[in-house]
């Protein structure tokens, strides 16, 4: 097998491992062998990288995407830089995806800590209260079930068909577009998802700090929804790029 830096690694199969290995049982074989340190677990992700235009994949955007992240998460301007030629909607798009699957990572970490009997609101600052809007009338919820909800909700707005296109129509040729009234309600959704970091930072600081030392994703987020106007700046109370502090109130969903 030869990886990105040119170099080669060669497998050995256990002894007793048939010559081939069946589709019904690869994921334990590659488990077994980054287990015998035949292969460890960053010679396995280490993947040369491709230009967008050379994916050949149903997922290509979505996969150049995680492919700038993998390399340095660290390195947001060049995460959110759109390549040449793609659409604007579909590049805001499938970042908005994206975002949302990391988070589900920020939200398993925060149950440690964050439960209905210990955050009954869902709050930033003592003066900032949200309103969860998966219910018929937007109400009080508990912080965990908030960002459960939350991401939830947002995971059935941004794959539905009747708003967005199916991810093979809108990744088998980078150039399609979606829906100006589909891509309005990329605003909503990043302002709901913003509660969730905010909530971290203020409120369980231990455990943001350090997914944020993993991930950058606070800090890549508040620079996608400045780049691209989707928040407005006192909103965004979490004092990554600006010292702005936001207006006291309560906010609806």
């Amino acid at each position: 097998m030869k990886m990105a830096d040119g170099s080669t690694i060669l497998r050995r199969n256990r002894p007793g491992t048939k010559s081939k290995v069946s589709p019904h049982n690869i994921h334990t074989h590659i488990a077994c062998e980054i287990a015998n340190n035949s292969t460890t677990k960053q010679d396995f992700c280490r993947w040369p990288d491709e230009p967008l235009e050379e994916m050949d994949s149903t997922l290509a955007v979505q996969q150049y995407i995680q492919q700038l992240i993998k390399r340095d998460p660290s390195n947001v301007e060049l995460i959110l830089t759109m390549p040449e030629a793609q659409d604007e909607g579909v590049w805001k798009y499938e970042h908005l995806r994206q975002f949302c699957m990391e988070l589900n990572g920020l939200a398993v970490r925060l149950q440690k800590q964050c439960s209905p009997s210990t955050c009954t609101q869902m709050t930033a600052t003592d003066q900032w209260i949200f309103l969860c809007a998966a219910h018929k009338t937007p109400k009080e919820c508990p912080a965990i079930d908030y960002t459960r909800h939350t991401l939830d909700g947002a995971a059935c707005l941004l794959n539905s068909n009747k708003y967005f296109p199916s991810s093979v129509q809108l990744t088998t040729t980078h150039r399609v577009s979606i829906k100006e009234s589909s891509v309005t309600k990329l605003g909503s959704v990043c302002r709901r998802v913003y509660r969730i970091f905010s909530h971290a930072y203020f409120h369980h600081r231990r455990i943001f700090d350090e997914f944020e030392a993993e991930t950058y994703l606070c800090h890549r987020f508040t620079h996608f929804v400045t780049k691209y106007n989707l928040m407005s700046k006192e909103n965004l109370i979490v004092p990554i790029n600006e010292d702005e502090n936001a207006a006291p109130g309560e906010s609806e969903a």
